[in-house]
This record gives structure tokens, sequence and C-alpha cells, in this order.
């Protein structure tokens, strides 16, 4: 059972979104974005070109001058949560790597009701599985349920899913996926380079014995998505061959979010969740 005694404790974040677009101008031409859910900011002096409809008759009559009023266009943001829920996923001797990553996402999803920003849940494997976006606590509730009822499992089809998802996908949205990444990483950099435009945040969730490999002797080990079993016989010699191969995985991870402005963070499911968020957070 996922536990969330923790998000009271990430009451002292705050998730920053800049949601407030300033309607001003673009060189010397007057915005047309004017309506509903625009608030105030100042004037200027008018000059020609400008939309006079935003002239302030007001200050006319008493000064004969012309202002013109800008706003501020409030733009309510989306925050988009997506957990890996495959077969590798399940992995985890004290606590399963969804489980960990399933936190995560709620923490994300309890910050943004608390910014009063709207949020949407998925989860993909095979397939990827949407909660529609809602306020209210009753959906964060609702998504609990669902995850401590989710048994990770199936391949990962990381690719196809956010390739269907970028549909649902404006400029107004922060993408948040959580995920182990142990695929072939063409897929993630494809994903990435069709998401540059849009804030996304990647969350590695790994297992400590696969971050630092303690095991050792002959071994029985099982594909968790394909079930093939292979026997191995782990020496001092391999297991630093195999972690120098993830160190180098995660680092190929690390330079696709450098070069398209994503947020990256690795962390091992022991790692207190306060202390992931304040490095994701930072």
């Amino acid at each position: 059972m996922i536990d969330t005694g923790f998000l009271a404790l990430l009451d002292r974040f705050s998730l920053i979104v800049n949601k407030r677009i300033t309607s001003n101008y673009a060189g010397s031409r007057a915005s047309t974005s004017y309506g509903s859910g625009l608030t105030f900011k100042d004037f200027r002096n008018y000059v020609a070109g400008d939309d006079i409809r935003a002239i302030d008759w007001n200050i006319y009559a008493r000064t004969e001058e012309l202002f013109i009023k800008r706003f501020e266009e409030e733009r309510n943001i989306t925050i988009k949560i997506i957990v890996d829920s495959s077969a590798s996923m399940n992995f985890g001797e004290k606590l399963k790597k969804f489980e960990y990553a399933s936190m995560i996402g709620l923490g994300f999803t309890h910050m943004a009701l608390k910014n009063n920003e709207r949020f949407e849940f998925s989860t993909f494997a095979e397939d990827l599985e949407t909660f529609k976006a809602k306020k209210g606590k009753s959906q964060v509730l609702t998504i609990l349920n669902h995850l401590n009822n989710t048994t990770a499992k199936g391949k990962s089809n990381f690719g196809k899913s956010l390739e269907e998802y970028k549909k649902t996908v404006s400029s107004k949205s922060m993408i948040v996926l959580i995920s182990d990444f142990l695929f072939d990483l063409e897929e993630l950099k494809t994903v990435l380079y069709r998401y540059k435009k849009t804030e996304v945040f990647v969350i590695q969730v790994l297992d400590p014995i696969e971050r630092n490999l303690e095991l050792h002797g002959d071994l029985l080990l099982k594909d968790a998505e394909s079930n093939d079993m292979v026997r191995t016989f782990l020496s001092h010699r391999l297991k630093e061959k195999i972690k120098e191969r993830l160190n180098g995985h995660i680092f190929e991870i690390q330079d696709m979010c450098a070069q398209t402005n994503s947020k990256f963070i690795s962390v091992t499911s022991d790692t207190p969740i306060f202390d992931t968020f304040y490095e994701i957070l930072k």
C-alpha cells in the first residue's frame, strides 16, 4: 500500500509555475488578448498603432493625454504526471519502484492542488491510461485507490504512449515523466525533442540493488518484461562492467535532458521522499 503520510511534509515546498503571461505588446504593437481572465497591471503612454480599445478615456477627460491600460493574462497550466507501470517497475526489495514512483506522482498532484492548478495523472506500460484533469481532493483519492490496486506488469511502450499523448499537450502544460528508463533511450530522445517547447521533469527511479549491484556469486536472473531466465556468475569484474554501463545509461539521459532543457534527477527508492522533492524543486 502507498503511504501518503509524506504529503503534509510537502506543504513547505512550492511548485513554481510561470502561469502569468504579460499581455503587453510585441514591439510597438498592442496585444489583442483582451477579454475574460485578465488582471489589470499598469498604464503606459499611447503610441500610434496601439489598440484604441485599450485607451483609458477617464484619464483623457482629466488630463487630455492618452494612456492605455496594460493587463496580465491569467493562464491556467495543467501538470501532466506520467508514471511507468510496466513489469520492470515491479522490482524492489523493500519498496517497489512503482510504489515509489507513484508517491512522487501523488506529491506533484498534492502541490498542484495547493497551487490551484489542474493536473492529469497517467500510467503507461503497453498502453497509456489517463485520468482526466479535474480539481478537487477527491480526484487524488481516486488516483490513490487506482494505484494501490495496480500491479506493474507488461512491456514498456514508452515511445508509442507518449507519441499519442502529445496530442493532448499544449504550451500551458508541465510534463512529469517518472520511470526507471531501462529501455532503448532512442525512444526517450524522440519524446524529449517532441516536447522541447514544454517544461519537462524526467525522474528516474531505481532500486538500490540495481544502482549499487550488491549481489555476487551464482545467480539466476529473470527479465521482468520478457520472463527470460539466464544463469550467470557475478564476479567483481562483471559487477564493475555492469555498473559502468548503467552509469553510462544515466549520463546519456542526463545529456538528452540538458539538450532539451528538461530537468533530470535519478533517485533510488530508499531515498526519503522529502529529500527527493527537495532535489527536484530546489
